[in-house]
């Protein structure tokens, strides 16, 4: 069998059985975040939104639908990789994997299309409900799935590297609740940074959820606080560090030794 040949056999088998892992558990893994946003909808978009009228020029509902769909792809393509990573780490199985002939990055990419089929399917349940909600209008298509690939590779690599470093169960919900939820609450999910006084503008500048949310929502509505292309550019420069940092700790073995 030839080397090719090989990784893609290698590749095959990692995704598959990370699909099968989280679609065996559908009730737990797709069934909650599906729930969760509902919620939002009701909430914030029917009773709050009702009493703020428009934001950006749209009503309250149709501008934060953006927002939460791709709060639900991050926070799910993140919890997938990170989770079956640092499982299958402690069951020794990527020990197993990084002793056979198959590369870094065969492995690599098998658990992020794990991480992006799991954000993205999330991704699609949400954007259904929200047709129950709002009239959601496509503004550029390709704007749409671009942003939502790169969004979700991005943050399966972030969940790659905290399920290499993490060394209990633990572990992995700090950077999530901590972090993630934070950052994606103060990324213009629930409101338009213009808002905001100067200063403050320039601090939610930082948070690079803030680009990946205004260029999703771009692509919906052709509304964005910030520069689409700059957001694009930043996006994948951050998927190449990250992939580069990824493969090089798979490479010196990294956390595999607990």
């Amino acid at each position: 069998m030839s080397l090719m040949r090989v990784q893609w056999v290698a590749f095959n088998t990692i995704l598959v059985k990370e699909v099968r892992r989280f679609m065996r558990i559908w009730q737990q893994t797709l069934l909650p975040p599906a729930i969760t946003m509902t919620l939002y909808f009701v909430i914030f978009g029917t009773l709050i939104g009702s009493r703020i009228g428009e934001m950006g020029g749209v009503d309250y509902m149709s501008f934060i639908v953006p927002g939460l769909i791709m709060m639900s792809v991050i926070t799910n393509a993140y919890g997938n990789v990170s989770s079956s990573f640092f499982s299958n780490k402690f069951q020794r199985s990527v020990e197993e994997m990084m002793v056979a002939p198959v590369h870094p990055v065969t492995i690599l990419l098998g658990y992020l299309g794990g991480g992006v089929v799991r954000g993205v399917l999330v991704g699609a349940i949400v954007t259904l409900l929200s047709l129950y909600f709002t009239d959601l209008k496509i503004y550029n298509i390709w704007i749409v799935v671009s942003v939502i690939l790169l969004s979700a590779i991005l943050f399966s690599l972030g969940g790659f590297i905290n399920g290499v470093f993490a060394t209990k169960f633990d572990d992995i919900a700090i950077i999530p609740t901590f972090i993630i939820t934070p950052l994606t609450y103060l990324g213009g999910v629930f409101y338009s940074i213009n808002l905001l006084p100067e200063f403050w503008q320039g601090v939610s500048k930082l948070n690079p959820i803030l680009y990946m949310v205004n260029t999703f929502r771009y692509g919906v509505m052709g509304v964005s606080d910030v520069s689409v292309v700059f957001a694009f550019g930043m996006l994948i420069f951050f998927i190449v560090i990250l992939a580069a940092y990824s493969v090089w700790l798979l490479q010196r073995g990294v956390g595999m030794r607990q």
